[in-house]
């Protein structure tokens, strides 16, 4: 999708000539978090296709998330962009006044000048960064404050950045229409959210804006052994993950597990996941639940798990349910298609892009535990709809949802553009 008006000022930065070799600067938010398999798995991608990839985070993340396999290694070679010199926001402040900041802020009113103060640092350090490593390009995981970084960084002299819409408008913080005006290109995990943008500000669109839903490393999300449904007269083993919060679903999948007891249907419940005060119920209220509707022998709260243990739990189940109450395309849906397991997810527009009804999985309305009932009983009385829908999804997840086909679709977007910026 194309801006009419061309390619903004952003555009007349001159890159160095790119060989096939890239030097990509990363960024993610909060990095390496406790869920952010999907980046280091597409970092490791990026490697293995011969670029340069260097990573940065504005802040690090909390101390108390669990700690993967990986997450030494990620941490070592990751800068944080919020360690620098006391004398940078000055000096960046100085920079930007004289390319139009104040006039920037007038367009955008005080949210934009407020978090633009705040990412003066980030910025001046990012941009040194940049020039130090001779980076190309820079690709930014967010649309929030890390890409206001970015573009912050673009006018004190870093290359051209690039953003990943994952989250809805509304939570990706202020100046949308200049971040993704002076983008080179944007991507969105889900077609829904890149038409939000698309309304919202069609004129401020970069030349090319495209979906490209994040990936999954199928060669480490494979069974152990074949799915095999459950056997008569043994428990239905469902496996869930995701936060314990409102907005996760969870009590619906407790209410529907209360009314598949009481009709007879032996099921058995594991909901991987943390707490998260701020944005709604946690793991004390989940434990209220079970408590209330009699459960606390037929479902566990195991907390947060390392991913290699999601995986064995996955490998175990019979049946991945999560049904959020959110618009949230959710990796851990990937994750439990690629291990076939059969998969069941809510009935929204990000979900209805990754799962096919009937077909690579089922969907089921949020805030319908009745419904979600009725789905896992029928599913648990066809052992062969349980075995076309575990290989229909994991044929599914290596056809459009491969790590190095999202990593290859960044990379061959940069040198588009880099090409076209040293040819201008």
């Amino acid at each position: 999708m194309g801006n009419r008006r061309g390619r903004r000022a952003a555009r007349t930065f001159k890159a160095a000539h790119v060989s096939q070799r890239l030097r990509i600067g990363y960024i993610v938010p909060q990095f390496p978090g406790q869920t952010h398999d999907v980046f280091w798995r597409e970092i490791q991608a990026l490697e293995a296709m011969g670029h340069d990839v260097h990573v940065f985070t504005p802040r690090k993340p909390a101390k108390t998330q669990i700690a993967q396999d990986w997450t030494a290694q990620a941490a070592s070679r990751t800068t944080v962009l919020s360690s620098f010199n006391p004398i940078s926001p000055f000096v960046a402040l100085s920079r930007l006044l004289s390319k139009g900041l104040l006039r920037w802020a007038l367009r955008e009113g005080p949210a934009f000048l407020r978090d633009s103060l705040t990412a003066l640092g980030a910025a001046q350090h990012l941009a040194k960064c940049a020039r130090h490593h001779r980076l190309d390009h820079i690709h930014v995981h967010s649309c929030g404050r890390a890409a206001l970084i970015a573009y912050l960084a673009h006018h004190l002299g870093a290359p051209q950045y690039s953003m990943t819409q994952h989250l809805p408008l509304a939570h990706s913080g202020s100046a949308q229409r200049l971040k993704w005006a002076q983008a080179g290109f944007v991507t969105a995990v889900t077609h829904r959210l890149l038409t939000e943008a698309s309304n919202a500000f069609p004129e401020s669109l970069p030349d090319r804006i495209l979906v490209r839903p994040m990936g999954v490393d199928t060669t480490q999300y494979q069974r152990s052994a074949p799915y095999m449904p459950p056997e008569t007269g043994r428990p239905l083993q469902v496996f869930s993950c995701g936060q314990f919060t409102d907005g996760a679903g969870h009590e619906d999948l407790l209410s529907a597990t209360r009314q598949l007891l009481d009709q007879g249907v032996d099921v058995r419940v594991e909901i991987a996941g943390t707490s998260d005060a701020a944005t709604g119920s946690t793991r004390e209220t989940l434990e209220a639940q079970i408590k209330k509707l009699r459960l606390s022998e037929h479902v566990k709260l195991l907390g947060a798990l390392k991913s290699g243990t999601i995986k064995a739990k996955l490998d175990d189940a019979h049946l991945f349910v999560l049904v959020p109450r959110n618009d949230h395309l959710s990796v851990a849906y990937m994750e439990a298609m690629a291990m076939g397991v059969p998969t069941l997810g809510a009935d929204t527009g990000g979900v209805r892009e990754l799962i096919e009804d009937s077909v690579t999985g089922y969907l089921v309305e949020p805030r319908n535990p009745g419904m979600l009932s009725r789905t896992i009983r029928s599913l648990a009385n066809d052992p062969e709809a349980l075995l076309r829908l575990s290989d229909a999804g994991r044929t599914h997840i290596e056809t459009y949802y491969k790590s190095e086909h999202t990593a290859q679709t960044l990379v061959s977007e940069i040198q588009r553009l880099t090409s076209e910026t040293t040819s201008s």
